[in-house]
């Protein structure tokens, strides 16, 4: 059956893994689960990042983005966008589903450190301090809140 496939020409074998992700999609309508999102080399401190992010964690989408929108600090705007991209993501893939009956909330957030630059800056006396300009990677999870709780009680049975 193997070389059968690898007979086949390349835009064919494309063509066909794209059609079997279709049917996949169409068949688990509404059932595909949490979408995971994430943000890469931002540049903001992750203990800062992770001020913003510990606020929103477990908190419904609505909930979320409207704390990020009146939210002061300079990495909100960063989460918000991200937040944004997650919940559209969701929607595209659960496209059968209403995301207003969905009650979707942030399953999961974390921040972790990204590549630091590091910077020389001049110091009294011929003498240099370093400056480590800091980045992070942020990684958002969203689901819907009524799937997890049909999951778990689904494996209760």
């Amino acid at each position: 059956m193997e070389t059968a496939e690898k007979k086949l020409k390349k835009s064919v074998r494309i063509r066909l893994q794209k059609e079997a992700l279709k049917k996949h999609k169409e068949e688990n309508a509404g059932k595909l689960g949490d979408v995971k999102a994430s943000l890469r080399n931002v540049p903001t401190a992750p203990r800062k990042m992770r001020l913003v992010a510990d606020m929103i964690r477990g908190q419904k989408a609505n909930i979320a983005l409207n704390l990020l929108k009146f939210d002061a600090k300079h990495a909100s705007l960063s989460l918000e966008k991200l937040l944004m991209t997650a919940i559209a993501d969701w929607q595209e893939a659960n496209s059968e589903v209403d995301i207003e009956e969905a009650d979707l909330i942030v399953k999961e957030i974390y921040v972790d450190g990204g590549r630091i630059l590091k910077r020389l800056r001049p110091a009294p006396q011929g003498r240099a301090h370093r400056i480590r300009k800091r980045s992070n990677h942020v990684t958002v999870v969203v689901g819907d809140s009524n799937e997890s709780n049909s999951q778990t009680e689904a494996n209760d049975n």
